[in-house]
């Protein structure tokens, strides 16, 4: 027989309750500023269940929150897959599999953070993003709000992580790539028929708000909000201090507060 780690299943009874918000964008342009600010602003005004997931490779999102120890999804299945090489096992069946991915969540104050990471294999995300779609059908129930800090580029949309997603934030900065990145993104998940129900895009760093209407005019999708640049973030990161401490006055997180306002979160 050959040795497989079997996705999670699909739930397809049980009720979904949770409001589930992702965060994409390419590769550089504040998405993991904009989640973890999110957080902040979410915690500060509701007592709900969050669950906020790591999806990049790179995962930054730890660090970010202040979070030091933690395993990622992608350790875990280098670990099965390890024992499947040595004969121990044939296969991982979903129930196990969900329980070594309940183990790797962080309890943290007020939220739980799951860091999907990557495999040391070839380089290739495919398969952890498509554990991730299995991840979230499975968690899904047990949290009122998941916040996800999707991976750089379109391999999230291509792979349909993005599936039944309530809010999509799409960050852009005032360049060429990152405002097509946004098209790309909007265009691939209408291609796809995904069930996505609101699209926004936001600006970071953005100074000429009314040039990057214009170059937003033919894509669809409404300018929510610009975060402004805040020399107490580059401050924070510098010092590898977490966002969720940065002070109520920082004109960032001010902006984010406002963005929730304007879609509906607080």
């Amino acid at each position: 027989m050959t040795a497989q780690i079997l996705l999670p299943r699909t739930r397809q009874a049980v009720r979904r309750r949770a409001l589930m918000i992702s965060i994409a964008g390419k590769g550089g342009v504040g998405k993991t500023t904009l989640t973890a600010l999110m957080l902040k602003v979410l915690l500060e005004s509701t007592r709900k269940l969050i669950l906020v997931v790591d999806a990049d490779p790179v995962s930054n999102l730890p660090s970010v929150l202040g979070v030091k120890e933690y395993t990622t999804v992608g350790d875990v299945i280098e670990e099965l897959r390890e024992k499947m090489e040595r004969g121990e096992v044939s296969s991982i069946p979903p129930e196990v599999f969900d329980m070594y991915v309940q183990d790797t969540i962080v309890e943290c104050d007020n939220f739980d953070l799951l860091v999907m990471g990557r495999t040391e294999g070839k380089g290739c995300y495919c398969y952890v993003n498509a554990v991730l779609r299995g991840i979230i059908q499975t968690l899904e129930s047990n949290y009122d709000i998941i916040l996800i800090d999707c991976e750089a580029g379109l391999e999230h949309i291509q792979r349909r992580v993005d599936e039944n997603v309530d809010i999509l934030l799409i960050v852009t900065d005032s360049s060429r790539m990152g405002i097509e990145a946004c098209r790309k993104i909007v265009e691939l998940s209408e291609k796809l028929g995904l069930n996505i129900g609101r699209k926004y895009v936001v600006g970071n760093k953005v100074t000429n708000v009314d040039a990057l209407r214009r170059a937003l005019s033919d894509i669809g999708v409404d300018l929510c909000g610009i975060i402004p640049y805040d020399p107490l973030v580059e401050e924070y990161n510098l010092a590898g201090k977490s966002l969720l401490e940065i002070p109520d006055d920082s004109p960032a997180l001010q902006a984010v507060r406002e963005i929730c306002r304007r879609i509906g979160l607080i």
